[in-house]
């Protein structure tokens, strides 16, 4: 069993200040079991967080560099498609919110988008595309496919890290994204004036002014298509991107007597366990080692659930 749990930390100051007092009886059990076996380094401003760079190494997913994890072809591989050796990505339509001074991306979920409205929102929107050498394909209302030579090359942010953000840090400004930049203004000013958006003005519902474009490149031939054992909880993930951070502890908790239970009880059982803390800089990996040896590491982070000032301040997340 490999556990990979996103959004395990954050650098926040609320984020700081529950941690403090999170009391998470089974991950200091199970950690106290394991040792330290890697660090996957990066910084808070990186395209590919350190949970999908995590998921992409167990994949045998060679990205060829940051954003550039070609997460849509490996989605038609794991579907059963053959992806070939085309460049593919994610288009994901969205609400930029436009303030006086940033540009923000709203959660693609709180569009309330249906499969018929965003089957019709493709529809318009596919030949501009297409015109341009990319193909578009429906995958669900806020996730449809891009297949094109354009997209070669092109690294992206994921929407981990634009979700809730300024755009200004992740747009993407290499000479491959000026098609995709001038294709976010062209559709701009498409649904500025679509009768659909009217509509849902008149509902109350959030316009669709924008995609995103993510999940870019070529999947190796070599890649896996699964990872056997592999449990990689979500609970975190919607507090931390909206900042709840007592949703966020209460999150943790849940996958404390869920998922890293079930991690402690099949280590207690004898059979091999990893686990994989991801934060928004880096990812620390931990598995079995013989247990004189870690009892010896472990003196020097003994304290780090409870008994230190904050959750996981032995380890760089």
């Amino acid at each position: 069993m490999h556990l990979l749990i996103p959004f395990a930390a954050a650098d926040a100051e609320g984020c700081a200040a529950q941690r403090r007092g999170l009391r998470l009886p089974h991950l200091e059990r199970l950690l106290a079991r394991l040792a330290p076996a890697g660090t996957d380094t990066g910084d808070e401003f990186s395209l590919s967080p350190p949970h999908e760079r995590a998921l992409a190494a167990l994949l045998g997913i060679d990205s060829g560099g940051d954003g550039r994890i070609p997460w849509a072809a490996q989605t038609v591989a794991a579907e059963g498609g053959d992806p070939g050796a085309d460049a593919w990505a994610v288009i994901t339509p969205c609400h930029w919110r436009v303030a006086p001074d940033h540009i923000a991306m709203l959660d693609p979920q709180q569009l309330e988008l249906g499969e018929e409205e965003s089957r019709a929102l493709l529809a318009l929107m596919a030949p501009y595309f297409l015109e341009d050498g990319i193909a578009l394909d429906y995958v669900a209302p806020t996730a449809w496919r891009a297949r094109g030579e354009p997209l070669r090359g092109l690294a992206t942010a994921s929407l981990d890290r634009v979700q809730g953000r300024s755009l200004d840090l992740w747009m993407p400004d290499a000479p491959a994204a000026r098609l995709v930049r001038r294709l976010q203004g062209e559709m701009q000013m498409l649904l500025y004036t679509h009768p659909m958006t009217d509509a849902r003005a008149a509902q109350g519902r959030l316009a669709v002014n924008a995609f995103w474009v993510s999940g870019t490149g070529e999947r190796p031939a070599t890649a896996r298509t699964e990872v056997p054992g592999l449990r990689m909880p979500q609970g975190l993930r919607q507090a931390a991107l909206q900042e709840d951070w007592a949703g966020w502890a209460a999150a943790w908790q849940a996958i404390d007597a869920a998922e890293v239970r079930q991690a402690l009880e099949t280590a207690e059982a004898g059979s091999p366990v990893a686990l994989t803390l991801c934060g928004e800089r880096n990812a620390q990996r931990f598995e079995a080692r013989p247990r004189g040896a870690w009892q010896r590491l472990s003196q020097g982070i003994s304290g780090v659930l409870g008994r230190k000032p904050a959750l996981f301040a032995g380890f760089q997340l």
